[in-house]
């Protein structure tokens, strides 16, 4: 594996998505940059520590989990994994997700990479989702499902669908080429910062992705593993939360595109 150099904005080549088919691996290199990760949780007792101990802890210097209000022993059981445990009282996934950046801004890592507590991600995976970054100077990186292999009902339809059409209203918008909104991503800490990320609930990973694409940041994504979760999803698990999580990413595409385009207008009038 290719060393990590620190490139400046200027010269790194922007991939406007598409695929970054990553090398089987092999150990960190030994000027790996910090990793740190960020794992919102919210009654995940059953999971976390699951998720904790499939880690690679050789490529990640420290583990925040937030618990966004969890009732059950969350948060005992990932302060015994050893990981860094943090409350975010308001519930959405964007919320517990900027707590987490919050609780990192204290001593900023390199990269930043998030991963559901649920178990359905493969974390052993993350040396793949960060490779683009610490080997090409790639800024976010996402993994996606839909390129992987996933376990047979772990992606429901309604999922896929809604995938497919943020993805394309992207593409459309914007020339980025994405697969997948999946959560298990990568990014350089430094850019993030520049997106200035704000949603609090189901638009955060669209958000990143739209953001990432108007300010021209270079992305790809490397395919995952994805498994049916423990337990049942919060969003499309259920009836109200599958509406809610689609009205949300259009809403989001839909405001990014509307602001995009009265810039415009106000540039040329």
């Amino acid at each position: 594996m290719a060393v990590w150099s620190e490139k400046t904005r200027g010269e790194r080549e922007v991939r406007r998505g598409g695929v970054w088919w990553p090398d089987q691996g092999g150990g960190p290199p030994e000027d790996l940059p910090p990793i740190d990760v960020v794992i919102p949780a919210l009654n995940e007792e059953e999971s976390i520590a699951l998720v904790l101990e499939a880690l690679p802890r050789e490529w990640v210097r420290r583990v925040v989990v937030v618990d966004n209000g969890s009732e059950d022993a969350t948060a005992d059981v990932a302060r015994a994994g050893g990981a860094t445990v943090v409350r975010e009282e308001r519930r959405g996934y964007g919320s517990a997700c900027l707590r987490g950046l919050e609780e990192l801004s204290t001593d900023p890592p390199s990269i930043v990479v998030f991963v559901d507590a649920d178990f359905s991600d493969f974390p052993e995976e993350l040396p793949r989702v960060v490779a683009p970054i610490v080997n090409d100077g790639v800024e976010l990186v996402i993994g996606s499902r839909i390129l992987g292999e996933s376990e047979p009902g772990a992606l429901l339809p309604q999922a896929l669908f809604g995938n497919r059409l943020a993805c394309a209203l992207m593409r459309w918008m914007y020339g980025y080429r994405f697969s997948d909104l999946g959560p298990f991503r990568a990014i350089d800490w430094s850019a993030l910062k520049r997106l200035q990320m704000e949603d609090r609930d189901f638009g955060w990973t669209v958000e990143m992705q739209i953001k990432a694409a108007r300010r021209g940041l270079s992305a790809v994504e490397v395919p995952v593993s994805y498994r049916r979760r423990v337990g049942v999803s919060k969003i499309t698990g259920t009836l109200r939360g599958t509406v809610l999580a689609g009205y949300k990413i259009l809403y989001t595409l839909a405001a990014q595109y509307v602001q995009d385009r009265s810039t415009e207008g106000i540039g040329e009038s």
